[in-house]
């Protein structure tokens, strides 16, 4: 934890990170008036023994650290990747313990208006690395991990992620098994809507744009802007957008948030 201002943010991370992945955002915030929480998803820590994790005990976790850290206050929620996932859960299911959500490239991706959206090249790459890292998975289940950690640092890389790849292994892989085998229970049936149109918090949602294809539908992007108290903002870059552009970004979040949230 950094900061000892009033209002509490809490960063959720994605694939394949770490709480590390959020250094340029505390720095900015922390000294701006915000208590900055940061921490390692569940199995994301690859000097830990390999487990899956359920949609109810990643969720769960959250839920506890706002809890914990802000009990009496609504936090910031700023989320990215399968963070958003997680956190759009979390926020949907507890939404007065949320003032407002940072959502980072990761929107609507779970509906049929974002299937929708996709052309046969960009589902086929889409579905080209998840099975990819869903197979890392299985590998590493079977004791080959060196080989299962090295395919999925290759699949980083290539992606575009530049975490020390001291941090990056196969551990990380299970939200994609969950996706693509059901397994922990699975996702499907199981996620909240993202209803652009009826969100419960005031919602920023950032993505970048130098990418084969987006995360989530025009459609979303559309309705989102389409009210006053939320925020769409593309940027020129790829999916770590809070890296590639972390000064644009964390300016465009701050101003945002002053106009959003009550004063205090």
């Amino acid at each position: 934890m950094a900061g000892d201002g009033s209002r509490t943010m809490v960063f959720v991370h994605g694939w394949p990170d770490t709480w590390r992945l959020w250094e340029r955002q505390v720095a900015h915030f922390a000294p701006r008036g915000f208590r900055c929480v940061r921490f390692t998803l569940p199995g994301f820590d690859i000097r830990r023994p390999r487990r899956g994790h359920s949609l109810d005990e990643v969720t769960g976790f959250i839920a506890r650290v706002i809890d914990a850290v802000s009990p009496a206050e609504p936090v910031v929620l700023v989320v990215h990747d399968w963070g958003c996932l997680y956190g759009y859960q979390v926020a949907l299911a507890h939404p007065q313990r949320v003032a407002a959500v940072v959502g980072i490239d990761i929107a609507d991706a779970q509906s049929a208006a974002f299937r929708r959206s996709l052309t046969l090249r960009s589902a086929a790459m889409a579905a080209g690395y998840q099975l990819w890292l869903t197979l890392a998975w299985r590998i590493a289940g079977l004791g080959a991990t060196r080989l299962a950690d090295r395919m999925t640092r290759w699949m980083a890389h290539t992606m575009g992620c530049r975490s020390d790849p001291a941090d990056i292994g196969a551990c990380m892989n299970y939200p994609y098994d969950i996706t693509w085998t059901g397994s922990h229970g699975g996702f499907r049936g199981r996620l909240l809507k993202l209803d652009a149109a009826a969100l419960p918090w005031p919602m920023f949602y950032a993505w970048g744009t130098a990418k084969p294809f987006m995360f989530h539908s025009g459609e979303w992007v559309q309705q989102l802007s389409a009210q006053p108290r939320h925020r769409a903002m593309p940027f020129d870059c790829g999916h770590w957008v809070m890296r590639s552009r972390a000064d644009a970004f964390n300016a465009a979040v701050e101003r945002w948030l002053e106009a959003t949230l009550p004063a205090r």
